[in-house]
């Protein structure tokens, strides 16, 4: 299974949650992929699929199919120090 971590590059307002989540997976050495969901309308749609949300908006978190959560769950992951148990590594 990969990370994927869905994104939007036009979303000014999600810059920083998204910086946020890169920067973690970065600092950790976690293998994972960018999708702009701006790029590719069905990569957009695409995640909202496999969040079973219509309305979700990124960043989306996913392992594979698995869906792992947004960046709330993320934060909350990382404050509970269950960050691989949240991305189902």
């Amino acid at each position: 299974m990969d990370v994927a971590v869905y994104y939007s590059s036009y979303q000014q307002g999600m810059k920083k949650n998204q910086e946020r989540i890169i920067s973690v997976l970065t600092s950790k050495k976690i293998a994972f992929k960018q999708v702009d969901i701006t790029q590719n309308s069905e990569d957009k749609t695409l995640m909202r699929k496999k969040a079973n949300n219509p309305t979700a908006l990124p960043p989306q978190i996913f392992n594979g199919d698995a869906y792992c959560g947004d960046i709330d769950a993320f934060n909350e992951a990382i404050e509970n120090e269950e960050l691989e148990k949240f991305l189902k590594l």
